[in-house]
C-alpha cells in the first residue's frame, strides 16, 4: 500500500477504503474487486509455497541441503510443536494439512511488511473466513468419522453434568462448538492483520503530512517513521504468532473432535 504515491496520499487520513483497491487489469472497471492486488498476492502465496517444498523435495539427501533442511524445519516444526503436541499420535495424520495451514497463513501474513506491498489479504474478512470454514468443516468431518454423527452430536453437546442442568448447558456447548469456534478463528487473525496495517499506514502518512505541512515539524516527521520502522519489527512477530495461534487452534479443535470424553 505504501509506494511511490504515499506522499500524494498522505494528504488524505487513512480509512477503510484503502482496503479496497481497483482492479489491476486494464479492460477492468476502476471499481471492479474482483482481480486486484489482493488477487495476486494470493496466487502468488500459493506458488511460493508449492514451488519452495517442490524444489527442496526434488532431489531430497542423507545430508539435506539448506533448502531441504528449511523444508524439514518448517514440516517438523509443525508436526512435533503442533500436530503431535496437541492431537497426540495421531497427530502425524494431520501433520501435512496443518503445515500448509500454517505456511500459507504465514506467508499471506508476511507481505505486510514487505516495502512496496505491505498489505496481507488476510486483513480482508474473507480470506480468514474461507481458511476457518474449511478447518471447521474439517474437525465436524473428522468428529463425525470416528464417534458416528449421534456419538459426535452426544459428545460435543451434552457434558457431564446433572440432568436438570442440561437443557441450559447444550445450547451453550452448541454455540460454542459450532459458532464461536470458526467466528473467533476468522476475526482474531482478520483484526490483527488489519490493526497492523493501520498503525503503519497511519504512522508512515502521517510523518509525509506533517512535513508538509509545516518543515518545522521535520523533526516529529522522522520520530514517526522512526516508530514506523519499531512498529515492523513488532508487526513480524504478530505475523509469526497469529499463523502458529490459527494453527494450534484448529489443531485443538481436531483433538477435540477425535476425544473419547467431553
Amino acid at each position: 500500500m505504501i509506494g511511490p504515491s504515499t506522499v500524494l496520499a498522505a494528504e488524505f487520513p487513512p480509512s477503510v477504503e484503502d482496503f479496497y483497491l481497483p482492479s489491476i487489469l486494464p479492460w477492468g472497471a476502476h471499481d471492479s474487486y474482483w482481480f486486484t492486488k489482493i488477487t495476486v498476492l494470493v496466487w502468488v502465496a500459493v506458488a511460493a509455497i508449492i514451488i519452495f517444498f517442490l524444489v527442496s523435495y526434488r532431489k531430497p539427501q542423507l545430508v539435506p541441503t539448506k533448502k531441504q533442511w528449511m523444508a524439514e524445519s518448517a514440516y517438523g516444526f509443525v508436526r512435533n510443536n503442533i500436530a503431535i503436541e496437541m492431537i497426540g499420535p495421531r497427530g502425524i495424520n494431520f501433520a501435512p494439512y496443518l503445515t500448509t495451514l500454517f505456511m500459507f497463513v504465514i506467508v499471506m501474513n508476511f507481505f505486510s511488511i514487505v516495502p512496496f506491498i505491505q498489505i496481507s489479504p488476510n486483513s480482508h474478512i474473507a480470506f480468514p473466513a474461507i481458511l476457518a470454514v474449511i478447518s471447521y468443516v474439517m474437525f465436524i468431518v473428522v468428529g463425525i468419522r470416528h464417534h458416528g454423527f449421534f456419538k459426535y452430536l452426544k459428545t460435543a453437546l451434552i457434558p457431564p453434568a446433572p440432568w436438570f442442568i442440561l437443557p441450559l448447558l447444550i445450547p451453550i456447548e452448541f454455540f460454542s462448538n459450532f459458532l464461536v469456534r470458526p467466528f473467533s478463528l476468522a476475526v482474531r487473525l482478520f483484526a490483527n492483520m488489519f490493526a497492523g496495517h493501520m498503525l503503519l499506514l497511519v504512522f508512515t502518512l502521517g510523518g509525509f503530512a506533517m512535513i508538509n505541512a509545516n518543515a518545522w515539524l521535520a523533526p516529529i516527521s522522522v520520530v514517526s517513521w522512526l516508530m514506523t520502522i519499531a512498529l515492523t519489527f513488532l508487526e513480524f512477530l504478530v505475523i509469526c504468532l497469529q499463523a502458529y495461534v490459527f494453527t494450534v487452534l484448529t489443531a485443538s479443535y481436531v483433538q477435540g473432535a477425535l476425544a473419547d470424553e467431553h
